[in-house]
């Protein structure tokens, strides 16, 4: 039996629909290749664009601090040519929402894309701080707090603490001694818990085996050799005779005689300037008078340098109980083993302060 043909088994594709459909698929594919490669280019175009800053740019990125601060930041420094090519490439590099803070060291004409990278990724550069001879731990704090981001009073605040100064060996009155003189590279955002965590670090460093075998040959303590090297570096700035005034100071510990030592005395009056000590001075009553109490002050006077802490530690063996400016005003001082002696060059001394009228 034939079997008939329905009507849509008879009707014919019209011809032509098939290589339509062929165009018009070559057609899309075309423009969205074009597309393609039309935002390949302007992503090539934006990432080649360059910052306009002609000179290197310390940008400062306080903690907490939101984009337009960042920007704000960036044309105080003249850094955006393009307000628009730059918030376009810091939304596709998510910035917006993504500030870190710190400090970030911006070369001459650098890549935006690449500037924003480094602001996203947070990746900042260390600056340097010197740790000096500052006497008091307030001058470290206000410098400390010049340098970083912290606020100086927040530092002074866990330097004055017992507890905070117990955990790192030390007391309110040690702990300037954590600090050895030296310059470092730190974060500018480091916090003040960190800050000291790597003071202590850098400490534990500096106090090698040789050094804490020494010290312990003097039957001293870290912190006392710290002390008397303070008195030491307050003392001279010449080195060569900083194991000469050091064994002046073991000698009278040993003997049981009062330091004396003029350094503590200007640090118990208050003030550094002084040139000529007076009687009333040497009333003034302060543990780190030593003029009136026996031993060495309850901390150091001072940051001392390496040099000065060295120098106590080379337990120069001498004779010398005292010492004195020279007359000559060189900045070096005349050693005696005798009070006689050591009268005799003081009063050259005092002598010719009067001649030059530096009464104070």
């Amino acid at each position: 039996m034939i079997k008939k043909q329905t009507k849509t088994q008879n009707r014919k594709k019209p011809k032509g629909s098939k290589g339509g459909s062929k165009r018009i698929n070559v057609v899309v594919g075309v423009i969205a290749a074009l597309a393609l490669v039309g935002i390949v280019v302007v992503l090539l175009m934006l990432r080649s664009q360059k910052m306009v800053n002609r000179e290197t740019v310390t940008l400062f990125v306080p903690t907490g601090s939101d984009y337009d601060a960042v920007v704000d930041s960036l044309n105080a420094h003249n850094c955006i040519g393009n307000a628009v090519v730059f918030n376009t490439m810091a939304r596709l590099r998510q910035y917006r929402d993504n500030v870190k803070g710190g400090c970030y060291i911006l070369k001459p004409e650098e890549r935006v894309w690449n500037v924003l990278t480094k602001l996203y990724c947070g990746n900042q550069d260390a600056i340097k701080i010197t740790i000096g001879k500052h006497r008091t731990k307030q001058q470290l704090c206000d410098y400390v707090g010049r340098r970083l981001e912290m606020d100086g009073d927040t530092l002074m605040a866990l330097l004055a603490d017992d507890s905070i100064c117990s955990a790192y060996g030390h007391t309110p009155q040690t702990i300037i001694g954590m600090f050895p003189q030296n310059t470092y590279e730190i974060y500018w955002n480091t916090t003040p818990e960190k800050f000291l965590n790597r003071m202590k670090k850098e400490s534990d460093r500096f106090w090698t085996n040789e050094r804490r075998s020494k010290c312990k040959a003097l039957k001293l303590t870290e912190d006392e050799v710290i002390t008397l090297a303070s008195i030491v570096e307050e003392e001279t700035n010449k080195n060569d005779e900083k194991a000469d005034i050091a064994s002046v100071y073991l000698n009278r510990i040993r003997k049981g005689m009062l330091l004396q030592a003029d350094p503590t005395l200007k640090y118990a009056v208050g003030d550094f300037s002084l040139r000529r000590l007076l009687n009333k001075h040497i009333e003034t009553e302060s543990p780190y008078n030593t003029y009136k109490h026996s031993g060495l002050p309850p901390g150091p006077i001072c940051i001392p340098g390496a040099a000065s802490i060295d120098a106590v530690l080379a337990n120069k063996q001498t004779d010398y109980l005292y010492f004195c400016a020279r007359a000559d005003f060189s900045g070096r001082h005349a050693f005696a083993s005798s009070l006689n002696q050591h009268n005799a060059n003081a009063a050259a001394f005092h002598a010719e302060m009067n001649r030059r009228k530096i009464y104070k």
